[in-house]
């Protein structure tokens, strides 16, 4: 069975290192932002194979409380980036209330 749902697009992710990412983008069914108080995707993992899907990644769960996006632990954004913030796979569309 496959759910559709309406998830905010991951438009862009330069993390080339992650499975998940190709031509700089992910291609992850859906992805998880959140660590503790760190905007990390939590669905990043270092491979050097790579994902050969032609899908593009929505947000699926955030869970970082205080962003300005964050609804009921969802992602209201109409999309995100994922990029470096020192050596961490970060969401840079994260912003604070």
């Amino acid at each position: 069975m496959i759910i559709a749902t309406d998830m905010p697009e991951v438009a862009k992710c330069v993390i080339s290192q992650c499975a998940y990412n190709a031509d700089d983008a992910c291609h992850a069914r859906a992805i998880t932002i959140g660590d503790g108080d760190d905007p990390d995707c939590d669905t990043f993992f270092d491979s050097n194979k790579h994902t050969h899907s032609g899908r593009t990644a929505g947000v699926g769960a955030c869970k970082i409380e205080d962003c300005t996006h964050n609804r009921d632990f969802e992602c209201t954004a109409d999309s995100i980036q994922v990029g470096n913030r020192g050596s961490e796979a970060n969401c840079l569309t994260y912003t604070t209330h």
